[in-house]
C-alpha cells in the first residue's frame, strides 16, 4: 500500500502530541510492508526545534504554502490512501486539493477530536468544517464512545472509528535507572488542563515539601509560583521520555477539559508512562476503565489529598501497579496494534461501495499536468 500523511508535524516534538503519536504509527506501519510519504508545512516553531528531520521509516518531504502541494500531486494520485491529520494548516483547502486529485481513500485522523468538535460548534475550527467531514471515506478519531455516533449522525461521517494513539514498545520501556522524584508530569501548558496541574500536583508539592515533583514541558507562563521542590524542564526531546517516566515513582496524567466530557480519550502520555512501568495516577472520565483498570492498572484521583495518599503506598503496592498498566499496555495499545487496525480500516474503507472515492460527490482528479 502507498500512503501518503499530510500532518501537523512528523520532524518536531516541540508543542505538540502528534509528532510521537505519528512517529509510532507510521513506523510499524511501514514495518508491514507499506510505503509512506509524509508532507508537512515548514512553519518556524517547527523548523527551529526538530528532533526528527530524517525519519528512517518513510520519506519525509516540507511545504512551504498550500500551492506548493501541487508539487506532490503525483504522490497524492498514486497513492491507495491519503490520510488527512487534525490542526493542518489550512486544513480545509487541504483536503480539498486532495478529493480533486485522489483515487484511492481519502481519510482524517482526528487526534484531537472532542477540540475539534468544540470548534466546529463555536464556528471557529480552521482545519475542518460540516462539508469537509462529509467528503472524506474515512473518519478515524481520537475518541471513542458515544462521540463516534454524534460524528456521524450530526456531522456526516461517513464512518467515525475509535481510533486511540498508542506507543512504540522499543522506545518506551523501564529505563532500568531508581527513582529521581515522587511525582512527575509530561505535558505542554494548556490553559484548561493547568486547574488539574494545579489540584493534583502543585498543592501536594506544597503539602509535602520533603517529596520531590517534576514538570516538563514548553510555554508555562513565568507567573506561575513553583513550590521549591518541583523541578521544570522546559522541553523533553521524544528520546529522553522513558528515561522520565522511570524516574517517576508516579507519574501523573492530566486530560483537557473537552476530552473529559467527551469521555474516551486518553492521552499518548497515558500509554507511554504505562510502556515504561511507571505507576499512574489520573484525573477521572467516562471510558478510562476501557484503557486501563482502576485500581489494579491505574489510579485516579480528584483531590491534593488523593494524590497525597497515593504517594504513600508501600513500594511493593506501587511497582506492582505499574507492572500491571505495562502489561495491559502492551498486550492492547502498542503501535503495532494499531498500524494493524489502520491498514485493516483503509482496506475496508476501499472496498466499501459507498466509498466518497467512487463518489460523485467528489470532484474526478484532473487529468493533465
Amino acid at each position: 500500500m502507498k500512503l501518503v500523511v499530510l500532518g501537523l508535524s512528523l520532524s518536531s516534538s516541540w508543542g505538540n502530541g502528534h509528532a510521537t503519536t505519528f512517529r509510532a504509527l507510521l513506523r510499524f506501519f511501514a514495518a508491514r510492508g507499506h510505503e509512506v510519504l509524509f508532507l508537512e508545512r515548514d512553519v518556524p516553531w517547527y523548523r527551529d526545534n526538530r528532533d526528527l528531520p530524517s525519519p528512517d521509516f518513510c520519506r519525509l518531504r516540507f511545504y512551504d504554502a498550500l500551492a506548493d502541494l501541487d508539487g506532490f500531486r503525483p504522490d497524492i494520485e498514486g497513492a491507495d490512501a491519503v490520510l488527512v491529520g487534525s490542526y493542518v494548516p489550512d486544513g480545509i483547502a487541504v483536503a480539498e486539493r486532495v478529493w480533486r486529485w485522489a483515487r484511492g481513500v481519502v481519510a482524517f485522523y482526528d487526534i484531537d477530536t472532542p477540540v475539534t468538535l468544540a470548534a466546529l460548534r463555536r464556528g471557529d475550527c480552521t482545519y475542518l468544517s460540516r462539508d469537509t467531514i462529509a467528503g472524506f471515506d474515512l473518519y478515524l478519531s481520537f475518541t471513542a464512545g458515544p462521540t463516534l455516533g454524534v460524528l456521524e449522525r450530526e456531522w456526516g461521517a461517513r464512518a467515525a472509528r475509535g481510533f486511540y494513539c498508542s506507543v512504540d514498545p522499543e522506545r518506551y520501556a523501564p529505563a532500568g535507572t531508581g527513582p529521581r522524584w515522587d511525582l512527575g508530569y509530561l505535558g505542554t501548558w494548556s490553559a484548561d488542563r493547568q486547574p488539574t496541574v494545579e489540584r493534583l500536583l502543585i498543592e501536594p508539592a506544597r503539602r509535602a515539601p520533603h517529596r520531590r515533583f517534576v514538570v516538563a514541558g514548553p510555554q508555562y507562563p513565568a507567573d506561575i509560583s513553583w513550590p521549591a521542590n518541583v523541578e521544570r524542564i522546559e522541553h523533553l526531546p521524544p528520546e529522553e521520555h522513558a528515561s522520565f517516566y522511570s524516574g517517576c515513582r508516579w507519574t501523573l496524567n492530566v486530560t483537557r477539559a473537552d476530552m473529559i466530557r467527551a469521555g474516551w480519550s486518553p492521552s499518548v502520555r497515558l500509554f507511554e508512562a504505562g510502556a515504561c512501568g511507571s505507576a499512574i495516577v489520573s484525573d477521572r472520565w467516562d471510558g478510562i476503565e476501557d484503557v486501563l483498570t482502576p485500581g489494579e492498572e491505574i489510579v485516579l484521583a480528584d483531590s491534593a489529598e488523593d494524590v497525597l495518599a497515593v504517594l504513600d503506598w508501600p513500594e511493593e503496592r506501587r511497582a506492582a501497579l505499574g507492572r500491571a498498566a505495562r502489561e495491559r499496555v502492551l498486550a492492547a495499545h502498542t503501535a503495532s496494534h494499531r498500524a494493524e487496525r489502520l491498514e485493516a480500516l483503509l482496506l475496508g474503507a476501499a472496498e466499501r461501495p459507498g466509498s466518497a472515492s467512487r463518489s460523485p460527490s467528489r470532484p474526478a482528479p484532473e487529468s493533465g499536468g
